[in-house]
């Protein structure tokens, strides 16, 4: 039975398979709520990802430090064959030659083969421990440059969400305001045709309804950007299409919390603290280093090999004869005078370190600040979205009462566009409020390091 057939229709599935595992592992399309997409940016935002690789990486560097002082052991493997042999002139009378002649020697053989094996230890140095501090504390700064990282994407995706939220319900009103505008267009033409108004009331109107139709093509090309700059945050390919399911106002509503106004800043909690800490301790480190040393370094060593010689390739033989040899010793170093040098380095580390006390102290103030300044963003911005919705209901009770004097004649066309732009600017600062609310949360919740969960990610 011929089975070439049947092997080439089984690879063809198993190839075809594969390939559609791979193409169905994306996804076509995403819909999320806010906290769905935070957790998936978390996950896969390429940023995210990279500071994931760089406590990887930390954690590699710890362990190439700490093997440094274990035991360390080498092979070695030599051959050598001596296409033209040294010759070594000795005197005649040994070999029962005439006195003042010299007779011609070759002493070693023509090819010769070693095997060695060295096994080498760190006794004592202080630059190792040193070493040991400064690759733990390097870890501690890449786990909390990771959070921070987190912190950052979730700020962002945070801010990405509510700006597009934001771009449609902006794009919502303004479709919803100029189907009003052009039905009130249309029936002030029908009206000017009657000869009951003014060709100017059309005009104005006409005005405000090309303004808003600018306004409406430029919200959309706005939308696209908005939406195409939270994918990149959530780590979505551009041409992957996503929707949002939750509502812009439902959010900030759901994120005004003036309970956190009355909380106090933990400073220790603040990345930009642990990061500067760290910064200071790998600086402190580094003087603790260069002080080390002065110190003596001892190591020890021992090790065993077999050499083998002939003028015959034999060394694979099985009755080849091999000889042992084996040495141990141990190496004491001890810095005496380095003409101040090193001296210099360790006031250097020390100054380097003093530097890096007093920036501590300046990201100290900078971080208090910086709280002061989001908690009062934050007031300000619960305050203003209360204010805005206040306006909104006021300016669309001024609007409705000018469009029911102007179409009685009571007012003009002016007095009605004056209304109806009062109404836009009310509405867009009513969504920018909304927007506002949610941002500076997030603002202050990154300075307090509050969502404790991202620690444990």
């Amino acid at each position: 039975m011929n089975y070439k057939p049947l092997c080439i229709w089984v690879f063809s599935v198993l190839a075809f398979a594969k390939a559609y595992t791979q193409q169905t592992d994306k996804q076509d399309s995403y819909s999320f709520t806010l906290e769905e997409a935070i957790n998936h940016g978390l996950e896969n935002n390429y940023q995210a990802i990279n500071a994931k690789r760089d406590i990887a990486k930390a954690l590699k560097q710890k362990w190439e430090t700490t093997a440094t002082g274990l035991p360390q052991i080498d092979a070695d493997a030599d051959y050598q064959y001596q296409i033209k042999q040294p010759v070594t002139p000795l005197p005649g009378e040994i070999l029962g030659g005439q006195p003042g002649t010299f007779v011609p020697v070759t002493f070693a053989p023509k090819q010769s083969a070693a095997l060695t094996a060295t096994l080498r230890q760190l006794i004592f140095d202080g630059s190792y421990i040193v070493a040991l501090e400064a690759s733990k504390t390097f870890l501690d700064f890449s786990k909390n440059a990771n959070n921070k990282t987190k912190l950052e994407v979730r700020k962002g995706i945070i801010n990405a969400y509510g700006g597009v939220l934001l771009t449609q319900e902006n794009i919502t009103i303004i479709e919803r305001n100029l189907t009003t505008l052009t039905k009130n267009v249309n029936e002030t033409n029908e009206i000017y045709e009657n000869g009951l108004a003014e060709e100017e009331d059309v005009e104005q109107l006409k005005i405000t309804k090309s303004q808003l139709v600018n306004q409406l093509n430029s919200a959309k090309r706005q939308e696209n950007i908005a939406v195409d700059m939270l994918k990149l945050a959530l780590g979505i390919e551009l041409q992957t299409p996503i929707s949002l399911t939750d509502d812009l106002a439902a959010l900030a509503i759901k994120n005004m919390d003036p309970s956190m106004t009355n909380n106090s800043l933990e400073l220790e909690k603040n990345t930009d603290f642990q990061i500067a800490t760290n910064f200071t301790e790998q600086r402190r480190l580094e003087y603790k280093l260069e002080r080390s040393k002065a110190l003596p370094k001892l190591s020890g060593f021992i090790n065993y090999g077999i050499n083998s010689f002939n003028n015959d390739f034999t060394f694979l033989d099985s009755d080849n004869k091999w000889y042992g040899q084996s040495i141990a010793g141990v190496s004491l170093s001890v810095p005496i005078f380095s003409s101040l040098g090193r001296q210099a380095r360790t006031d250097r580390a020390k100054i380097a370190w003093d530097q890096a006390l007093t920036d501590l102290d300046r990201t100290m103030e900078e971080i208090r600040l910086s709280y002061r300044s989001s908690l009062n963003n934050y007031r300000t911005a619960i305050g203003n979205y209360k204010t805005s919705k206040e306006n909104l209901r006021l300016a669309e009770r001024i609007e409705n009462k000018n469009q029911i004097k102007f179409k009685e004649g009571i007012a003009t066309s002016f007095d009605l566009r004056q209304a109806q732009t009062q109404l836009y600017t009310t509405q867009a600062s009513y969504l920018q409020s909304m927007y506002q609310v949610i941002s500076e949360k997030a603002n202050l919740e990154t300075i307090m390091n509050t969502p404790e969960y991202i620690n444990q990610k």
